[in-house]
């Protein structure tokens, strides 16, 4: 038992030595344009769902989501934390398309309705790409930080605070906090962006 037990131990450090040896001989990544000027995107990030409705109990739900933002087009992947595949939505100003990990397909003109479906909850899937980058997707106020980048943005009942690592001005964010009414909360940690032609 004990051999098995240092040979799993053996193996841990192993894999992580070799993951930081990766990292540590990776290119840095590239620069992106400023935030202001950024108009088609990729991510890869975190995501965490808390649901609090009267006289319900608290749903959480979290995972990973890769997206992608081309010319008012967007694809979104939605995995478990582990990085099973949980749905893909497709949408487009003319239809949104939802696949699930079972091979069911649906669609619709709504893509607020269709990421409804994989999460329970009506979120503003059509105006996130706005909204991640500080920008109104209607009519939003927006609330600057002391660099004059956007702090909290609020619009139709939701607000967004944005947190940022980087201090230079058109910085992107790593974090962004949606929320309404106290009863749904959206956390994203975005790990990575990129931008795309």
């Amino acid at each position: 038992y004990r051999q098995e037990i240092r040979a799993l131990i053996l193996r841990f450090a192993l894999l992580l030595a070799a993951s930081l040896l990766t990292a540590c001989a990776s290119t840095p990544p590239a620069q992106l344009v400023a935030r202001d000027q950024l108009r088609n995107f990729a991510l890869e990030g975190r995501f965490a769902l808390r649901v609090t409705l009267p006289g319900q109990a608290v749903q959480n739900s979290g995972g990973r989501l890769t997206w992608t933002h081309e010319n008012r087009s967007d694809r979104v992947l939605l995995s478990s934390p582990l990085g099973y595949g949980l749905a893909e939505i497709e949408t487009s100003p003319e239809i949104s398309r939802l696949r699930t990990a079972d091979g069911k397909m649906r669609e619709s003109t709504d893509p607020d309705a269709l990421i409804e479906e994989v999460t329970g909850q009506r979120l503003p899937i059509s105006r996130l790409p706005a909204w991640l980058l500080g920008r109104s997707g209607g009519k939003a106020r927006i609330e600057p930080d002391d660099l004059g980048r956007p702090l909290r943005l609020s619009e139709d009942g939701w607000q967004v605070d944005y947190s940022f690592e980087d201090d230079s001005l058109g910085a992107l964010p790593t974090r962004l906090t949606l929320s309404r009414n106290g009863e749904i909360e959206l956390r994203l940690r975005i790990e990575e962006w990129k931008e795309t032609p």
